[in-house]
């Protein structure tokens, strides 16, 4: 699991560290470099070229030290991607190996690496979620929601145990809909729809709620099997009803935390972003999973809030939305 990551010169993050839980919530104004972190994050992984010139911090396009974004994870060394021109670099802490350990703990490092580079950053539309899709082996859910029919169409074929779990799980938050269905519009296509409890009628998914797509996205992540070790959703209670994000967080945590429902696998490290003050209350017994994003300056800090010393007699009988939105603990627009 990663620890924390650290940013150096990358865009508004001049010299910020983000704390990483197995999920994390990440709660800031607009602009307080929250997407900034995810993408940060992905392209150091992939070890992707970038355009140096409109990345780096304004005023520190001469910083010998370059762009650096530093990924610990727990227990093991760090690896550090440093861009100094468009092309990335990549810095082990080697301290007190030998050379062959070095170059085995390289190669294990440079793996890691990899898989994170697999990161998805989740971001729902509601047209490319209810498209139809071409249907082709071991096809993945687009970080803007498309794919999701055949996704789901493979996971009925491939795992109709998992299906069905998710069926009795959507007729459970949606109640008005009791089975995810399939229709053939063209040869190798599919799009799906949604069969209603009363009357079984069938609601093609163009026809569905921009929060009934979204939610239908997010229990469809949690059930599917294979994910990639890091998953970023931005805003993923967007267009869903208050009601609802007690469950959403339930699916959430159904990939962070497996052993919470029976699964035996590894965990899968969460990180999400929000404005929905009804979101962030659900997390008000879990400060150590909350990060406040706050922008002083040009520089973007951000802060674990359970690091706070003043953090219980802040919230004491408040709602943490309310605390927030006051403005005492940061993360919100400044006048």
């Amino acid at each position: 699991m990663i620890e924390s990551v650290e940013f150096k010169n990358y865009k508004a993050l001049q010299d910020t560290k983000l704390p990483l839980s197995p999920f994390t919530l990440i709660v800031g104004a607009n602009g307080s470099g929250k997407t900034t972190a995810l993408k940060a994050i992905r392209s150091a992984a992939k070890k992707e070229s970038i355009n140096y010139s409109t990345t780096c911090s304004f005023g520190h396009e001469e910083d010998i030290q370059g762009i650096r974004v530093k990924i610990n994870w727990r227990q093991i060394n760090f690896i550090e991607v440093i861009w100094r021109d468009d092309r990335p670099n990549i810095s082990f802490n080697d301290r007190g190996k030998t050379s062959v350990e070095i170059m085995e703990s390289q190669k294990m490092d440079e793996s890691r690496l990899t898989n994170i580079g697999k990161a998805k950053i989740y971001s729902f539309d509601a047209d490319a979620t209810a498209n139809r899709v071409q249907l082709n082996p071991n096809i993945e859910l687009l970080e803007n929601g498309g794919n999701l029919a055949g996704v789901l169409d493979q996971l009925r074929d491939k795992d109709p145990d998992r299906f069905e779990l998710l069926n009795e799980e959507v007729n459970r938050l949606l109640p008005e809909y009791d089975r995810i269905l399939f229709d053939t519009p063209s040869t190798g296509s599919r799009v799906f729809l949604l069969r209603t409890t009363r009357g079984k009628h069938k609601v093609y998914a163009q026809g569905l709620s921009t929060g009934t797509l979204f939610a239908l996205a997010i229990l469809t992540l949690a059930y599917i099997p294979d994910h990639p070790p890091l998953i970023c959703l931005e805003e993923p209670d967007h267009g869903i009803h208050p009601r609802l994000l007690r469950d959403l967080q339930d699916a959430l945590y159904r990939l962070s935390y497996p052993e919470s429902v029976g699964e035996k696998r590894e965990p899968i490290q969460i990180i999400c972003t929000t404005h929905s003050p009804y979101f962030l209350d659900l997390f008000r017994d879990h400060p150590e999973e909350v990060v406040i994003a706050s922008k002083v300056g040009q520089n973007v800090t951000f802060e674990r809030l359970s690091e706070r010393f003043d953090i219980k007699d802040i919230l004491q009988e408040s709602h943490l939305s309310d605390v927030w939105y006051s403005g005492v603990l940061g993360g919100v627009p400044i006048r």
